[in-house]
């Protein structure tokens, strides 16, 4: 999550650094919309006014989000090894992620608990309080604890683990296994037609589930399905930075063709979800396979929309998009405490569904900028997460200078 930036493709890392913002504050709108569903919901509580809107935000954003951040992270980590060594960017992800990871998730823990637990008492009762009874039960094995939205953090940080441990036994693998490996990998991205090759596993992997998509148990021991989901999208953007000037080059070119194809598969997701609630699948064999191919063959062509729209259209940062970026690492932190706070407050409001999902946002969003801006940005916290104080305009100018001498 720290920004990366290179002498030779500023302009394609700012693209990229730029995405990675969107997709933090599209957690807002996704967690916002969770309150809200018509459909049964992954969370255990509810609010009065429900919308066919939050279940199609959910399903839209979820379909991309989380593959997008997977690329990019895989994409950063590539880089990291290239420039600092395997030992280095096993260094900057433990800085980056396990410390925040550890400093962040037990408070957060203890907020978010205790403000599920009054949304919980609100959905049931219709009343604020808290009532242990009520919490939702778990399975004899199961722990108390879990990584809540911090699972992301919780995955990667292993992730990167385990591309360390690779870096340090590919001497033991032979060449000409290294080389089909990335070829066949940067092949399937290249091809218009491997984003289906691509989805094949994570269909085999989905279909094991009920809707036939892989969901996050948040988890301090996941299943290997969600290894397998996040890893093959970590995997991807591995590989996707050894071969960055081609296929960034053709992503951009082919943005448009894919996100009009991803929309296709996306429609395709959600007619065969109905048709599998109708109960009108159950003469197709494993309809499940079918969902989640559908699914994730949404998330792989509209990961490559995404990585190629804002590489063709939004390469450079100004000001607001800097600042959103620098921003994003604390908003995605936090901003579960706003979502579900700000829900508990408007819980019983004399409005509608969508009213009450826009004011959420934008009060979430608010407090979250806030709190950056006079908790964080200049602080400890700020470089514990971004690595580097945010530019004075002196600083920029003077770096500037610096780099035309240098030329």
């Amino acid at each position: 999550m720290n920004n990366a930036h290179t002498t030779q493709a500023p302009q394609r890392l700012h693209a990229l650094d730029n995405l990675r913002a969107l997709m933090m504050w599209l957690g807002i709108v996704l967690h916002v919309a969770i309150n809200h569903l018509t459909i049964d919901s992954p969370l255990p509580w509810r609010d009065p006014k429900t919308s066919p809107l939050a279940d199609l935000l959910l399903l839209f954003i979820h379909s991309f989000r989380m593959p997008v951040f997977f690329v990019l992270a895989g994409f950063f980590v590539a880089l990291l090894a290239e420039r600092r060594g395997a030992n280095g960017m096993l260094k900057n992800r433990c800085l980056r992620l396990a410390l925040p990871f550890a400093i962040f998730w037990p408070p957060l823990f203890v907020a978010t608990t205790v403000l599920a637990m009054v949304y919980i008492h609100l959905t049931v009762r219709g009343v604020p309080g808290i009532d242990v009874a009520l919490t939702p039960a778990r399975q004899a094995s199961g722990s108390p604890f879990n990584t809540m939205h911090l699972w992301f953090l919780y995955q990667l940080f292993w992730l990167s683990v385990l591309a360390w441990a690779g870096m340090r036994v590919r001497r033991f693998v032979p060449a000409r296994l290294r080389e089909a490996l990335a070829s066949g990998f940067t092949g399937l991205m290249a091809r218009r037609w491997g984003f289906a090759v691509l989805a094949l596993p994570l269909a085999f992997v989905g279909m094991l589930y009920p809707s036939g998509m892989v969901t996050e148990s948040g988890s301090f021991l996941p299943p290997l399905a969600e290894w397998m989901q996040s890893g093959l999208f970590f995997v991807a953007g591995w590989y996707v930075h050894g071969q960055q000037e081609r296929l960034l080059a053709l992503f951009a070119a082919r943005c448009k063709g894919c996100a009009a194809a991803g929309l296709a598969f996306l429609v395709a997701t959600v007619l065969l979800l109905g048709a599998s609630r109708g109960g009108s699948l159950h003469r197709v064999p494993h309809p499940e396979f079918w969902i989640a191919f559908a699914y994730n063959a949404t998330a792989w062509l509209w990961s490559m929309a995404l990585i190629g729209g804002f590489v063709r259209y939004l390469p450079r940062q100004n000001a607001v998009l800097a600042y959103l970026s620098q921003s994003s690492y604390w908003v995605y932190l936090v901003h579960m405490l706003g979502t579900v706070g700000f829900g508990i407050l408007l819980f019983n409001a004399p409005l509608g569904a969508v009213a009450k999902m826009g004011l959420n946002i934008a009060a979430t969003s608010l407090a979250a900028l806030a709190s950056y801006q006079l908790l964080v940005r200049r602080t400890p916290v700020g470089r514990l997460l971004n690595g580097q104080r945010p530019e004075s305009r002196s600083t920029r100018k003077s770096t500037k200078a610096r780099v035309f001498a240098a030329r």
